[in-house]
């Protein structure tokens, strides 16, 4: 009656004054020596450690309350199943703040041990990511429970090798039958034989199974998810009766990963069905969100995220990254600033992410990198770059995200600063660098960084990433001597080195990698598309009309490819002086009704982004534009520009010339927008879906000099800057 009515004082004292002040208030009334308030000083410590952050000084107040623990007097022969139940909370406590030296230490002094000890121990170095030392220590233990069984299968699970499948299998089959009775351990085992890669095994397992409980569909479903078996996933759902939260987000996440407009209508079907208790679970809401994002729809996401009335940062995450992945940047930057403004009802987030949770953070701060990636302005990428909290820079993603965006703002050199810190890059962060000279025409550095990677970090994006920047650097031996090194040449591959072979009209031997593909593989359009826009460039056009027809024959039903190859053909044509040949193949694209893809330039200005298209005037001072555009136009031409009319690929109004089309392209318009609105700019930065056309290439290359400006133009392919002595970085090489 003792030990009951001290616990509850305990709790009490607890519950009201915190759980540190409730350990001193209590041995204050009891005593330190006694020992069942040792037993609920540890139990409460457990109770608190189950919270997700531990600050140092908590960790050493935990540590010196075990260490009061461990000098009572506990040999006390009557109360020898106390002091194991002791060691055991002491065990956990040490294990839940990470300090399994300590933990180590004091289960090795121990001359009797039970088996939730070994628990503890093993459940401490699963949760501390240690699953071989869990794996040792089960081992030792001579007559194993299911609790231990359990956890080795966890820890089994968390390594997802080949050896611990084998183990699995191996333990599986020597347990005790009953132990095929208890729910937990048969659902660990299906998700360690899930983990492993045994699908057929856990299938075979599950469905062998008499009494199934929700955790061992949850189970099968998660294993079906991870391991791309989707549609299995959606039919196992099918057959529960009454899916709890858990089945329900684990289909949301496979809808998520199928991105088909089926697997938007079950998430929207599923999501009108389900109990309204259950959109309290923010778990099940950043599921939900995620999947009809990944879907596409953007609209019925934002309905229910506004309409939630308790927000957690990973629902703020998945609406950030789905806006990302929908190419809606601005949307996300909105969101992230709503998120970090103080003065808006969001202070407990904003709390919450300066506690620094990691686990939290990571996924806001990469969506936001991310989106001004997307945007490409340099400006927003400094404004960015301050708010990530130095906690965070040292987070491999984060690195190579910052990485990313560095390049593709044009500014290697910040790129670089970054890269150079890391003591040891990892292969994305390599990768990433190789990409980001190539980006901006420092094809030398790249080729130099690539033969600096260990050749076990190599992988498809690295060789992909390597071969594009000589590709856009005109570095045909190196792109040759690197692929002929490629042990696995995948279609990627094959494809960027067709690229790097047409730019530098090697025709012949770019035919022959085709060649080379199709003899064990089945042909690409991709491949094609390069070899025609070499073809385009050398103005060959025998080549450029086989390399169509072939395509016709080739890929009849991909429309996308065969109009953008209509419409390189119709250039070829044009440059080459046959303009009815052009003008036949252009108005056939426009009696087709397939509409080619719009191009679209976005630049920012005075902290504001702008898009626009070609011959837009949506924008409230498109007078003024245009009025520039003019003036810029007559400026060029008194510098002895000659609008080139084969980079129109459409036919032309009545009232239209060959410089009012050319003129009107995106590029232009965010030109002359940016000097309606900085008359004296020194720096334009912008972004373009599409490919430069020569045209505006070498119009821009005039307006850099003219104005003594300098512009930066991230296309397709890659980014040009334009310097004020009317130079560009591609040395007219893209």
């Amino acid at each position: 009656d003792f030990h009951l009515v001290t616990g509850d004082i305990y709790r009490i004292e607890a519950k009201q004054h915190g759980w540190m002040d409730g350990c001193n208030i209590f041995t204050r009334r009891f005593g330190s020596q006694d020992f069942i308030s040792y037993i609920m000083t540890t139990r409460l410590l457990n109770h608190w450690l189950s919270f997700p952050k531990v600050s140092l000084k908590r960790l050493n107040n935990t540590k010196s309350y075990i260490n009061l623990g461990t000098e009572m007097k506990l040999l006390n022969d009557k109360k020898q199943f106390e002091k194991a139940l002791a060691i055991f909370d002491q065990h956990d406590a040490l294990m839940k703040c990470g300090d399994v030296a300590h933990a180590e230490s004091l289960f090795y002094s121990s001359k009797q041990k039970v088996l939730p000890m070994y628990g503890a121990m093993m459940k401490g170095y699963v949760d501390n990511n240690l699953p071989e030392k869990a794996i040792d220590l089960f081992n030792e233990i001579e007559n194993p429970n299911d609790v231990n069984m359990i956890i080795l299968f966890n820890a089994c699970a968390q390594l997802k090798t080949k050896e611990a499948l084998n183990l699995v299998k191996k333990t599986s089959k020597q347990i005790p039958k009953s132990f095929y009775s208890n729910p937990r351990l048969l659902t660990s085992l299906l998700d360690a034989l899930m983990k492993c890669g045994d699908a057929e095994h856990a299938e075979s397992l599950f469905y062998s199974s008499k009494e199934k409980v929700l955790p061992m569909y949850g189970a099968m479903m998660k294993g079906y998810v991870d391991n791309d078996l989707l549609e299995k996933a959606i039919d196992l759902f099918n057959k529960i009766e009454n899916p709890d939260d858990i089945n329900i987000t684990l289909l949301f996440n496979a809808c998520a990963q199928l991105k088909t407009k089926e697997a938007l209508d079950l998430v929207k079907k599923t999501s009108k069905q389900i109990p309204k208790s259950f959109y309290s679970n923010p778990r099940l809401l950043t599921s939900l969100l995620d999947a009809l994002m990944k879907c596409g729809d953007v609209a019925h996401a934002e309905s229910l995220f506004y309409s939630s009335k308790q927000k957690v940062l990973p629902m703020y995450g998945a609406m950030m990254k789905g806006y990302v992945e929908n190419n809606l940047a601005k949307k996300t930057i909105e969101l992230f600033n709503e998120l970090k403004n103080p003065a808006d009802v969001n202070k407990t987030l904003l709390n919450q992410m300066k506690l620094d949770d990691i686990q939290s953070n990571v996924p806001i701060y990469l969506s936001a990198i991310k989106a001004v990636s997307q945007i490409g302005d340099y400006s927003k990428a400094q404004s960015i770059a301050k708010q990530i909290p130095d906690s965070l820079l040292v987070e491999n993603q984060i690195r190579g995200a910052l990485i990313d965006l560095w390049g593709k703002v044009g500014s290697v050199v910040e790129a670089k600063l970054i890269f150079d810190k890391i003591r040891q890059p990892n292969i994305i962060e390599y990768t990433t660098m190789v990409n980001s000279y190539g980006l901006n025409g420092m094809g030398m550095q790249a080729i130099a960084l690539f033969h600096q990677i260990p050749r076990e970090f190599l992988h498809e994006a690295t060789y992909v990433c390597a071969l594009n920047a000589c590709s856009h650097s005109g570095l045909v031996s190196e792109a040759r001597l690197i692929f002929k090194n490629i042990e696995m040449k995948t279609m990627r591959i094959y494809s960027t080195m067709i690229d790097c072979l047409s730019r530098a009209s090697a025709f012949e031997q770019a035919q022959e990698l085709i060649d080379e593909y199709e003899r064990n593989h089945s042909p690409d359009s991709t491949m094609y598309m390069a070899l025609l826009s070499g073809a385009r460039n050398a103005k060959n056009v025998y080549l450029s009309q086989n390399i169509y027809d072939r395509m016709k024959n080739l890929f009849p039903e991909e429309k996308d490819p065969l109009i953008s190859a209509a419409v390189l053909l119709a250039n070829v044509y044009a440059s080459s002086g046959e303009i009815d040949k052009a003008s036949d193949i252009r108005l056939e694209i426009y009696k087709s009704g397939t509409k080619k893809k719009v191009g679209l330039t976005w630049i920012t200005v005075d902290g504001q982004l702008y898009t626009f298209r070609a011959h837009d005037r949506s924008h409230p001072r498109s007078n003024e534009i245009y009025a520039e555009g003019e003036k810029i136009s007559n400026e060029i031409i008194k510098y002895g520009h000659q609008y080139d009319s084969s980079w129109i690929t459409r036919v032309l109004d009545e009232d239209e010339t060959v410089e009012s089309v050319l003129c009107g392209h995106s590029e232009r318009l965010a030109i002359a927008w940016g000097f309606v609105a900085n008359p004296n700019a020194s720096k334009l930065q912008m972004v373009k879906n599409l490919r430069i056309c020569g045209d505006c290439h070498r119009s821009t290359k005039l307006i850099a000099a003219i104005r003594q400006c300098e512009i930066i133009v991230r296309d397709a392919n890659r980014i040009h800057h334009f310097y004020k002595n009317g130079q560009c970085s591609c040395n007219d090489y893209f």
